[in-house]
């Protein structure tokens, strides 16, 4: 078997075998307000920086099908919100179980501790309906970019 065959097909493994470990790319603290607006740079520059980070990961853990699941109850929440703006804040404790439900998913390794922390953040900012919305577009550009990067 010539020799570029076997490496290509060794995917993520040394020469010895053994899994190699994935880069480690620091999970940036997504500032969404700058100056009191909204961060130019949100939903392009900071998601796909948090996309590579999130997407330094195992191949079995943060799978695409896996996130888009937190993103569509996000969406739903936001959607409840959107018909309701008064019941924001009967729905803000459910919304932010969003976090429980990524700590189970971690439990169960099918998220790791960035997007978990990923999800932290995204969900501490929605404080209003306006922020809800902000943390929806968020969350839509980063699965844009992870799809990009994780390719799963």
């Amino acid at each position: 078997m010539p020799q570029g065959f076997q490496q290509h097909h060794r995917g993520n493994r040394s020469h010895h075998g053994h899994r190699r470990e994935q880069p480690r790319v620091p999970l940036p603290s997504i500032q969404f307000m700058k100056d009191g607006k909204l961060a130019s740079d949100l939903f392009d520059k900071q998601a796909k920086q948090a996309a590579e980070a999130v997407a330094a990961c195992r191949r079995e853990e943060n799978k695409s099908t896996q996130l888009r699941r937190f993103y569509d109850e996000l969406v739903m929440w936001l959607e409840r919100v959107e018909q309701s703006p008064d019941r924001f804040a009967s729905y803000l404790p459910m919304i932010r179980m969003l976090k429980a439900k990524a700590a189970y998913a971690r439990g169960r390794k099918l998220v790791d501790e960035k997007f978990e922390q990923l999800l932290g953040q995204i969900v501490d900012h929605a404080t209003d309906p306006v922020r809800l919305r902000q943390s929806k577009l968020f969350f839509e550009a980063f699965l844009g970019f992870y799809k990009l990067e994780k390719g799963d």
